[in-house]
């Protein structure tokens, strides 16, 4: 009921928030306003006026001083004949208009608040100017009229509202924590990656200590995969049409694929996903009952043909480095392997100190012919051993209709970000259908061929680009000791001590411990805030002190601020591998 409230009243500002502009600049135009998680929108076509978050003071001004005259939002209706006298010159209100009168056989709602109407459907709080009181504007962005890049690009404000003083205030505080909390910002600060227009946009381009965080998750999941009983194979990065239409992506998944490469032996395909690829190598060779399951694990880079404007840095990219692996098992082992994949998915956040997350079964829907494979008893079978799965592991889950992959059902993880964000962090599929696309068979106890082969899809680390951008979330960009592209760096006092620092990180590099030196001509209390800055775990200053007697010592302080004091090198070394043991 409150969340239904507080829609309402969002819903309510929205309208506020147009009679503003509106007011401001009368020959704008308006198009849709609705609620939205977290706050509203409000879409406006301004012609050639540029609107910035600049402008924000004055629309809240005039938002504020109408607001004082809007006791209630009452209810008309109008044939669309007279609604559309409402917008003279507003395309995209005659639009709607049109859409929701059914070619002039029905009447469309408007509401009124003051001297403001509007076309809407309902859904605005009783006392307006008792109620809408504690209100933000919080930023401009570009949107296509209906989610179309076919169509006009309009300018959207957003904005929130809240019921009270202090959960307004809770909030902003949240939205300034996501700021500094930004995966794009932390990636630059701390020079993990950046996106060069000349490669491309969603192409990510990783500098050194990037791919260092890069190859320390993958061999962590190359260590846990093979102890897992996970064979490693790589793959090419296209493949001929026929294998994906064979696999069924290119009627279902086309156009999310990028465009064909036509070549003198056939016609080929950058690849979006690798498990066609899989299930060839699979088939490579007679398998015998004996070898079930087989599990193949590749982090190969798939290819998607995003649009510009969905792309986000890390989170929506065209290129990613999948965590990716294919298990191929019969029927009587489908439910011990999907078991051991989420044990192996949560021994994963474990390690990485991940813990508000949550699993959803993403069932199928037998109405919609076009998205799923109709076989009714495929899909019923599949989805109750995944429930049963997650029902003897007692683990926290929800069930969400026409949500499944077009091939069968899916156990999503369901996170909440450290800035309240919830995503979709990664997938764990049962498919029935590449056994009939791809014969897939193993010879049986009996000596014949079975080709009841299940294959179960899995990444549980999602991507290195989705996953890292998480990381830098919910680190905020302090990442643990044996994470951190740099574990140490040493602060020589002055010149005459960089020599005996440069030693020392030889020493601490020989025993693989990630380690450099600040040679800059800076004080050295610029340099404790700039190793701060970039979050280095450990500083070791070095000054006269340190090294006067024969053997050198390094004075440690830790990235909060802590003095940890005076300490020889092997004592060093051993605090620095105590501490990565501990987290792995």
């Amino acid at each position: 009921m409150e969340n239904n409230k507080l829609s309402e009243l969002r819903h309510s500002c929205a309208h506020l928030l147009a009679a503003a502009v509106m007011n401001i600049w009368p020959h704008a135009k308006r198009t849709i306003g609705p609620a939205i998680e977290n706050g509203f929108y409000y879409d406006f076509d301004f012609g050639d006026v540029k609107i910035s978050d600049a402008d924000f003071p004055k629309i809240e001004q005039e938002m504020r001083k109408l607001i004082k005259t809007w006791k209630s939002f009452e209810r008309s209706e109008h044939t669309a004949e007279e609604a559309k006298k409402q917008y003279p010159g507003n395309e995209f209100k005659h639009e709607l208009i049109e859409e929701f009168t059914q070619n002039g056989e029905h009447k469309v709602s408007f509401y009124t608040s003051g001297e403001f109407t509007d076309l809407c459907k309902g859904g605005h709080c009783e006392k307006p100017n008792q109620e809408i009181k504690h209100f933000k504007l919080l930023s401009v962005a570009g949107a296509y009229w209906r989610g179309s890049e076919k169509n006009k690009m309009l300018t959207r404000i957003y904005g929130t509202c809240f019921f009270t003083k202090e959960e307004l205030e809770s909030h902003l505080k949240m939205l300034e924590e996501a700021k500094n909390r930004d995966h794009r910002k932390l990636g630059k600060e701390l020079e993990l990656f950046f996106i060069d227009e000349m490669v491309g946009k969603g192409l990510v381009m990783w500098l050194p200590k990037g791919t260092i965080v890069r190859d320390l998750i993958e061999n962590l999941a190359r260590k846990m995969e093979e102890e897992a009983g996970y064979q490693r194979i790589v793959t090419p990065h296209i493949a001929k049409e026929d294998l994906f239409l064979a696999s069924g992506h290119l009627p279902y998944y086309k156009d999310s694929m990028y465009p064909p490469m036509v070549m003198d032996d056939g016609t080929y395909y950058l690849k979006a996903m690798n498990c066609p690829h899989h299930h060839r190598v699979f088939l490579h060779g007679i398998r015998s009952y004996r070898e079930m399951p087989v599990r193949l694990a590749e982090y190969g880079t798939c290819y998607r043909n995003e649009l510009s404007g969905t792309l986000s840095g890390l989170l929506r990219v065209r290129a990613m480095a999948m965590n990716d692996a294919h298990m191929y098992c019969t029927k009587d082992q489908i439910k011990e392997e999907f078991a051991n994949v989420l044990r192996l998915t949560m021994n994963y956040f474990e390690i990485f100190g991940l813990k508000d997350y949550w699993f959803r079964l993403s069932k199928w829907d037998p109405k919609n012919k076009d998205k799923y494979i109709d076989e009714p008893d495929n899909w019923n079978f599949s989805e109750q051993v995944l429930r049963e799965v997650l029902q003897e592991m007692k683990v926290p889950f929800k069930e969400a209709d026409n949500e499944a992959a077009f091939y069968g059902p899916k156990v999503d993880v369901q996170f909440k970000s450290a800035i309240g964000r919830e995503e979709t962090m990664s997938t764990i599929q049962l498919d029935f259908a590449a056994k009939k696309r791809f014969n897939l068979s193993y010879i049986d106890e009996t000596g014949k061929p079975n080709n009841e082969v299940f294959v179960i899809h899995r990444a549980p680390l999602s991507v290195h680009e989705r996953f890292l951008a998480f990381l830098l979330e919910h680190y905020a960009g302090k990442f643990p000791l044996w994470l951190s592209p740099v574990q140490v760096e040493l602060l020589p006092v002055n010149d005459s001590h960089v020599e005996a620092a440069q030693s020392v990180v030889a020493k601490l590099r020989k025993v693989g411990i990630r380690a450099d030196v600040n040679i800059h001509a800076m004080t050295l209390g610029k340099k404790i805030r700039a190793a701060t800055l970039k979050k280095i775990p450990y500083m070791g200053i070095m000054g006269d002190k340190e090294t006067s007697d024969e053997q050198v010592h390094v004075s440690v302080r830790a990235r909060d601020g802590k003095d940890l004091g005076s300490m020889t090198i092997p004592e060093f070394i051993t605090m620095i591998q105590n501490d990565i043991e501990k987290h792995l």
